[in-house]
């Protein structure tokens, strides 16, 4: 399946246009933005050590990001915003701006592996023969 903003931004709208309230207002939005953030930390704490409280589980964090991936699209859509122009725009400011701010995988002698992983690069006198 491939979602484009566009699409996301429809399904959302006409989920929310059934209802009279509509979407929330822009301060709410600002306050399940940083609610779902929160989850967000408390999954990845979970992931990384920290104990969950008794008969917590340790989250899902793909629906968590799913969550906040909603609430933003609410946002956007309530302000007549385009966030495929926003993210174009975004990823042109970090690939200009930030070109040379961070050593490149190459330049490590690194290669990536599935999934985006990194793996160091292969000397060619440790392959098998």
């Amino acid at each position: 399946m491939s979602l484009t903003f566009a699409d996301a931004s429809a399904r959302v709208d006409a989920y929310i246009s059934q209802f009279r309230e509509g979407y929330f207002p822009p301060l709410l939005m600002l306050a399940r933005l940083t609610e779902e953030t929160g989850e967000i930390a408390r999954v990845v704490a979970h992931m990384n050590g920290k104990t969950p409280k008794a008969g917590e589980d340790v989250g899902d964090l793909e629906l968590e990001l799913a969550d906040l991936l909603f609430v933003m699209v609410c946002m956007a859509n309530e302000r007549g915003l385009s966030l495929e122009r926003g993210f174009e725009r975004m990823m042109h400011k970090v690939e200009t701006r930030d070109a040379t701010r961070w050593t490149r995988r190459e330049e490590a002698g690194e290669a990536t592996g599935e999934g985006g992983t990194t793996t160091p690069a292969l000397d060619p006198a440790d392959e098998p023969s």
